[in-house]
């Protein structure tokens, strides 16, 4: 678990880019700043050599020993200057490069304690004669309190960082924290969880889309409960009906001669029952996303009339008016389903009708397209039941009178038909004046004028 950790995934990440930082650092300085050292402070040595009283040679280069640096003075025979031993090996070579030079020769030395570093050779003028001057730089003796100093310095960089990045992945991870113990209890089924943050960056655009998230599921969740409950009120409220009355019958506590009155209405709400479970049915299927689109050409004018025909019972029922006025136009859609659409809107405006009321169905092209509108001369529909027309199991029963019958699932039927077509409807009402329902058809679906 510890290894999988994203606190020790951040801090072991810092703390693996600071150590090859450093070594990279330190390597590169190392080298560049010592060969620049190593230039600027034989040339300061030699400068002093060739100012120095010549008789004070010999106590200067003891001196200049004491700080690691070693010297010789050679002639061009390569006959030394001073009466010293001779600390490195000096070859000809090296002696006539110096002199056919007239600045500095970096050369690397080698000491005969076995060392060998960087060093230098001049040529400078004691007595008025030219001499070579070789430096010798005992780089480790010299660089080793600098080393040291700078080892300290690094690993307190390393510590210090590596502390303040361990407490910076805390504020990093916690929030990532919060979301799984959120995610989990999502899991368990609370969808009310919500975190709070007031980061404007990447992990507050999480925390901001995950709340939205859960909010969506949750209003999901909701819809599912009412969906549940509203399917058992429907399904319940018929078979009360069933149950009571075929027991009163069995029981004969009804007369004979009012029998049948009763087993009518047990037949409609059997009848109830059988559409409810259609249109359930229906409905799974389209959300299923599996339903079948079968697109084909044909007169739209014509399906209205055929579906027209089809609800002749139920308004000549009512004693209703039918005013059509139709352009002969063709489509490119599903005919089933598009059949279904115009079967629910009519069958909706002949039920909120008023009795010997009328209908106007048109069907037109305009500029956006093919428009389909049913108009009623009802009751209408207020305002507020407007925006919830099309959500299942919604009825608008309380402002239209409760004797309307139907399960609220019609209009959320032809809503998914029409999304399946990329159609849009749009209802316009105004209480006691009647109800508009108007689909369109956009000009890109192929829809064509016949003549």
């Amino acid at each position: 678990m510890l290894r999988k950790s994203l606190y020790v995934r951040i801090v072991a990440t810092f703390i693996g880019v600071v150590i090859i930082s450093i070594s990279t650092s330190y390597f590169i300085t190392a080298f560049f700043f010592l060969e620049r050292e190593v230039v600027n402070i034989t040339s300061r040595v030699a400068e002093i050599i060739e100012l120095a009283d010549p008789e004070k040679l010999p106590e200067m280069a003891e001196t200049l020993e004491s700080y690691h640096f070693d010297i010789m003075i050679m002639d061009e025979e390569g006959v030394p200057l001073l009466e010293q031993h001779t600390p490195f090996v000096i070859s000809d070579e090296d002696i006539a490069s110096v002199f056919q030079s007239d600045g500095q020769v970096p050369m690397t030395l080698s000491h005969r304690r076995g060392d060998v570093t960087k060093g230098a050779g001049f040529q400078v003028e004691i007595m008025n004669e030219p001499y070579a001057l070789f430096v010798y730089i005992n780089s480790e003796e010299e660089m080793k309190g600098i080393r040291g100093i700078i080892n300290i310095s690094l690993i307190l960089v390393l510590l210090v960082g590596s502390l303040l990045i361990f407490l910076a992945s805390r504020h990093l991870v916690n929030p990532i924290k919060m979301l799984t113990h959120a995610a989990k209890e999502m899991a368990k089924g609370n969808f009310s969880v919500r975190i709070k943050s007031k980061n404007k960056d990447e992990i507050g655009e999480l925390i901001t889309s995950f709340n939205h998230m859960a909010t969506e599921v949750e209003k999901i969740d909701q819809m599912r409960d009412d969906f549940v409950s509203s399917v058992s009120h429907e399904i319940q409220s018929p078979l009360t009906s069933i149950r009571g009355f075929t027991k009163a019958i069995r029981d004969e506590v009804i007369p004979t001669q009012n029998q049948k009155e009763y087993l009518d209405i047990i037949y409609h709400e059997t009848d109830r029952l059988s559409r409810l479970s259609e249109n359930l049915l229906r409905l799974a299927s389209l959300d299923s996303e599996h339903h079948p689109y079968r697109p084909e050409r044909y007169r739209l004018d014509e399906q209205i009339r055929r579906t027209v025909l089809a609800t002749e019972p139920q308004w000549k029922i009512r004693e209703l008016q039918i005013h059509l006025e139709l352009e002969p136009i063709e489509v490119m859609a599903d005919q089933d389903l598009l059949e279904q659409v115009w079967l629910n809107l009519i069958t909706n405006a002949i039920k909120y009708s008023s009795q010997k009321g009328a209908i106007h169905i048109e069907l037109k092209r305009g500029d956006k397209g093919v428009s389909v509108s049913v108009k009623d001369y009802g009751k209408g529909i207020t305002k507020e039941a407007i925006p919830y027309l099309f959500d299942r199991f919604y009825k608008v029963d309380k402002a239209r009178g409760s004797s309307i019958d139907g399960n609220g699932l019609g209009l959320s039927i032809v809503k998914k038909i029409l999304g399946i077509h990329n159609y849009s409807i749009d209802v316009l009402s105004e209480e006691g004046v009647g109800s508009t329902f108007v689909v369109t058809i956009p000009n890109k679906d192929g829809t064509e004028a016949v003549d």
